[in-house]
Parts: C-alpha cells; sequence; structure tokens
C-alpha cells in the first residue's frame, strides 16, 4: 500500500493537553505533539507513566478535547466520539453479572443491532479470540487472560477501523501476556482481525518491537514524541535474533539519554522543591545497588540484561535507576547503569553507616527534604503539617504527584532518620532524643 496517497485514518497536529491550576502555571501533560496513523499498519506509543500516552489515546477516541492543535478522523474534524473506534483497557472492566456473551454483546445493543445479528456477530468474536464454549459462563469464572480475551472480543464485535489499546496486557502475568500478543499478531497477519489498523500505549519495549510496524518513543514532563523509529522486522519476530536484541537496546538508550540543558520545559520553580519524585523505596534501592556491586557486573549493567534478570519492565527499571542518578548513587546513561563511588560505599556499607550515606545524599540533592527539617526546627514544639507541603507542592503538579512526592519524601526522611511523621495527625515532628538535643 502506498501510504503517500492514501488518506490517514488519525491526524493529530500540534496537539497540547494542559489543566489550569489556581494560582500556578498550567499543568501541561501533552505539548506539540504530531501523529498520522494509516490503514494496514500497528503503532505503539511507548513511554513511561505520566508521559501523556493514554492521554493521548482518549484524545485520538474523540472522548477527550485536546487543549489546542487539530485532531482528523478520515480526514475531517474531529467533533466528539469517533465512529468506527473501539478500545481494548488494561482493566478488564466487565460487568460481572452478564454472561460473556452478554458483555460482548453491549456495544452492539448500545448501536441497535438487532438481537439475531447481535448473537451471531458475538458468537463470531468469541471464537475468534478463542473462548468458543464460555459464552454463558460468567466473568468470575475467567482467568485473568481469559478476561482479557472477553475485552478484545467487545471491542471486535463492532467491527472497528481503528483498535486503541491502552495497554492490554500490563495486568497480566508474563506467559498469559506473551500468548495473547502472540494471538493478537496471529489474527492480524492472517487478516482475520476486523480492523484496519491498531494503535497501542505500552511502556514495555520488547512488546513494541514485538508488534509494531513504528513505535514512538515519548518524553515526559510534558509529554512529547522524542523519536519516531520504523521496525523492520516481519513477522513472526524472535525477541532473540541479534538484531531484534540491538533496537531493544538502541530503545533503551534513547529513553534514558539525557535531554540538552538548553531546552526547559518550565520556569524555576520558586519554591526550590517542587520536582515529583518517583515512588522508590529505600530497600529497593538498597537492593539494586548491592546488584550493581557484585559479580557480574561489578559496577557497570546494561539495563536490558539487567531488566531481564530481574525480570523488570523498563516501567520498573528506568524510575529505580533515575532515582539513583539523581541520588549520586550511580550515572544512568546510554542505556547503561554505573555506580558511583558514593554508590559503592553504600553497597558495602553496614545499616548504620548507610544511613548516614543515604541522609547526606538526600539532603544534598533533595531540597524538599531541607525545607521541612528546616520549619521542624523552627517551630517551638518541632512539628510541621503535611498539609502545607502538600499543597505547596499541588501548586506546581498534579495532586497525584504532590501525593506520591510527599509519600517518597517521608518515607526517605524516616530511613535517613531526619525526621520522624505521624501518620494520624500528618505532621513532622523530631525523635526525642533530637528534640532533648535541640532543647
Amino acid at each position: 500500500m502506498d501510504q503517500n496517497i492514501t488518506q490517514p485514518l488519525v491526524t493529530v497536529r500540534n496537539c497540547r493537553q494542559a489543566y489550569h491550576k489556581e494560582a500556578s502555571a498550567d499543568f501541561v501533560v501533552l505539548d506539540d505533539v504530531d501523529l498520522t496513523l494509516h490503514e494496514g499498519e500497528i503503532v505503539a506509543l511507548l513511554g513511561r507513566s505520566g508521559s501523556g500516552k493514554s492521554t493521548l489515546l482518549r484524545i485520538v477516541s474523540g472522548l477527550l478535547k485536546p487543549t489546542s492543535g487539530e485532531v482528523k478522523w478520515r480526514g475531517k474534524e474531529l467533533k466528539g466520539p469517533a465512529e468506527g473506534v473501539a478500545m481494548v483497557f488494561q482493566s478488564f472492566a466487565l460487568f460481572p453479572w452478564l454472561t460473556v456473551q452478554e458483555n460482548v454483546e453491549l456495544g452492539l445493543e448500545a448501536l441497535g443491532v438487532k438481537t439475531d445479528e447481535r448473537e451471531e456477530r458475538s458468537e463470531e468474536a468469541i471464537d475468534l479470540i478463542g473462548l468458543g464454549g464460555y459464552d454463558t459462563a460468567y466473568p468470575k469464572e475467567l482467568s485473568g487472560g481469559m478476561r482479557q480475551r472477553v475485552g478484545l472480543a467487545r471491542a471486535l464485535v463492532v467491527h472497528p477501523d481503528l483498535l486503541l489499546m491502552d495497554e492490554p496486557f500490563s495486568a497480566l502475568d508474563v506467559l498469559t501476556a506473551e500468548t495473547l500478543r502472540t494471538d493478537l499478531i496471529d489474527l492480524w497477519m492472517d487478516k482475520k482481525l476486523p480492523v484496519k489498523s491498531i494503535l497501542i500505549v505500552t511502556h514495555n519495549i520488547e512488546e513494541a518491537v514485538l508488534l509494531s510496524d513504528r513505535i514512538l518513543v515519548f518524553s515526559s514532563n510534558p509529554g512529547r514524541v522524542a523519536h519516531e523509529l520504523t521496525v523492520p522486522f516481519p513477522h513472526p519476530r524472535n525477541r532473540y535474533d541479534p538484531a531484534f536484541r540491538e533496537m531493544v537496546d538502541n530503545i533503551y538508550g534513547i529513553m534514558t539519554r539525557r535531554a540538552p540543558k538548553e531546552v526547559q520545559a518550565a520556569p524555576a520553580v520558586p519554591t526550590g522543591f517542587a520536582t515529583p519524585l518517583h515512588p522508590v523505596g529505600t530497600n529497593l534501592m538498597a537492593g539494586l545497588l548491592e546488584t550493581l556491586h557484585n559479580p557480574p557486573y561489578d559496577g557497570r549493567a546494561d539495563l536490558p540484561a539487567l531488566a531481564a534478570a530481574l525480570q523488570y519492565e523498563v516501567d520498573e527499571l528506568l524510575p529505580l535507576g533515575e532515582t539513583l542518578s539523581m541520588l549520586g548513587f550511580a550515572v544512568l546513561e546510554e542505556g547503561d547503569l554505573i555506580l558511583t563511588e558514593t554508590g559503592k560505599r553504600f553497597a558495602e556499607a553496614e545499616t548504620e553507616d548507610r544511613k548516614e550515606i543515604f541522609a547526606a545524599q538526600i539532603k544534598a540533592h533533595v531540597p524538599l527534604i531541607n525545607a521541612i527539617r528546616a520549619v521542624i526546627d523552627q517551630r517551638s514544639n518541632h512539628r510541621a503539617s503535611a498539609v502545607r507541603f502538600r499543597d505547596e507542592l499541588e501548586d506546581h503538579m498534579s495532586p497525584e504527584y504532590a501525593e506520591e512526592t510527599l509519600r517518597t519524601v517521608i518515607s526517605w526522611g524516616r530511613y535517613a532518620e531526619i525526621f520522624e511523621y505521624d501518620e494520624e495527625a500528618q505532621q513532622f515532628g523530631l525523635e526525642e532524643e533530637d528534640e532533648e538535643e535541640e532543647a
């Protein structure tokens, strides 16, 4: 097919999605995003959580109108839910009181399709995705993989031109997810799927390379298309092929490459501490530092190999690597994670010494820690409300990121014995020994 003369299914130009926050700058989820989707291709949106991939999927479906930019469906401006688009979600989203067939028929019923035709098409869809014989079963009788197949059948039964998939395999175990991916590709290659194109959101690099013809790699804060890659391998693809592995490694390198310093997405934050933190625990950091320090890595690990060894996905490993890098324990570059001298000292230290090293690093690299401790020290009762810090964070980020960042700081500060935290009162304070020293 000559895509140069074929009208695209979807065209997105200069798409921006922002949410207004009172008394502060807008919270920008997507900025200057372009996307073109043609018939006959599978395109993957690859990036970490928070990069706006799912938001873009809702914009493409017509369920969300962007703050600015142009969205066209088959050459016409999209002004609401697009006809001929169906979506498969991460969660199964089945009605537990309905049978498999009744769940699958829901979309057809909403379209006003007659009973006989609904039954015929739903049976075809159920058979297509390998659940023949389970028509009268209820969701509670099915495994997770089977429930996701029902979700897929429900999307396919309306014969959509475009199938949108929002991390459809991420809630499944590894083997079940692999089986579903393989079945999906087999149906696509055999032209048995009643769809013309697939747009899939994922944070799994191997999944993107296994399934798609093109990959749009998203950067974060705000979400932008940082790279567009063509996948040159024919189906079925061999994940152990050297060329396949090389492409996976290259994408890891792209996703860990630092943005040029001259490109700043937002102005400097006046409070000095409103930087979102990944919810990474100290035990997890300590475990990875020990793993990196010991053989076979001896201080340097290739991220794809490390992810495979630890059975991590990119969405789990990169935030951990970025946190170690931010705190000065490691350097994350071009797909490798390299221990610093501080990281080596931490890995070799005993428990109490580790706490001291960690305390020094978070004081040096996490201004919010110092801001909290300064307020505690200034107060005669050595107490500070968490609400004031949460409110200040929400002036510069979403409530979800603000809560996540605050919970992370609480965990790190407790471990380093910089302050204590009263969960019921939502207050920071000092331990009794520290209060006596202050007195």
